[in-house]
């Protein structure tokens, strides 16, 4: 297993999600004036942007690898759906909207495992709906955790908008790659 920059900042993402969670199991008194909504959402901006600054690195750095491929969407995804599973918690996001995003989620992983498998993974390869998708999720759920105004802007409102975006951008992006992977799925049946 490579260790190197791009890939300790995609496990310091990995290890910061018991950090966000651990924030909502503790006592009220110590999260008075809603600092530990301001913390997790930092937290959350802190990790997304590891997020892109692991994959640019390895590229500028020609420090890709197998291993930092497949641990960089595992950690965006557990990040994710731990922040959604604290906003359902919170009920700061519909549980639609939760089961939607987390289940295309597992769906498309799933689907590119299988891919690799079969040695088609180009036809599902990133599409430029999953990075909008992404960038929707990544400006959204910071906004919900946050869930006070700022600077006169309502995060609950910008944030509940971004997630339904998100949302109808997930399952856009889901059809988009079965449908490009239906022909090997039709050819492997």
């Amino acid at each position: 297993m490579p260790f190197n920059i791009p890939i300790a900042l995609t496990w310091l993402r990995i290890a910061m999600i018991p950090l966000i969670v651990g924030l909502y199991y503790l006592p009220d008194a110590w999260t008075a004036s809603g600092w530990r909504d301001c913390a997790a959402a930092i937290a959350f901006i802190v990790a997304a942007v590891t997020d892109w600054l692991d994959g640019w690195l390895a590229r500028r750095w020609n420090q890709t690898s197998a291993f930092g491929a497949f641990l960089d969407p595992v950690a965006d995804k557990l990040m994710v759906c731990a922040a959604l599973l604290i906003l359902l918690d919170l009920g700061r996001v519909d549980s639609l909207i939760a089961l939607v995003i987390i289940g295309r989620e597992i769906a498309i992983s799933a689907l590119r495992e299988w891919m690799a498998k079969i040695g088609a993974s180009s036809s599902v390869a990133v599409h430029w709906l999953g990075k909008f998708k992404t960038a929707a999720q990544m400006i959204a759920i910071p906004c919900l955790l946050y869930w006070q105004p700022l600077e006169g802007v309502s995060t609950r409102v910008v944030g509940s908008v971004l997630i339904v975006i998100a949302a109808i951008l997930t399952v856009w992006s889901m059809c988009y790659y079965l449908k490009k992977a239906w022909p090997e799925i039709r050819a492997r049946a």
